[in-house]
């Protein structure tokens, strides 16, 4: 008689979830770094454009700094004022980050 292999066997199914487990095991942790990574990348960027607007603003306005990020928002010098997990503001005419109470 001729047997009628069209298939898979339970114990090849579960090694190929082991395999498939310990891969996602493997990427996850290493997304959420990479994500972690962009979120802090993306902070300093916005840092930086926004401490060469406060310049911008000084030398357009007679060496007078902005009181706030916001006035540099409400005359068009930025869309945004803001980073993912910190807050932004302005001391001393240098943008600095407050860091998340929840860190």
């Amino acid at each position: 008689m001729l047997k009628n292999e069209q298939g898979f066997t339970l114990i090849e199914m579960m090694i190929v979830l082991m395999i498939i487990s310990v891969l996602l095991m493997i990427a996850i942790p290493n997304m959420v770094k990479s994500n972690n990574v962009v979120k802090e990348k993306t902070c300093e960027s916005t840092i930086h454009l926004l401490q060469s607007e406060v310049e911008t603003y000084a030398v357009e306005h007679g060496g007078t700094m902005p009181n706030s990020l916001t006035a540099l928002k409400e005359e068009g010098y930025v869309d945004k004022v803001r980073c993912p997990d910190a807050e932004l503001r302005l001391v001393d005419g240098r943008v600095m980050r407050d860091v998340d109470a929840s860190q």
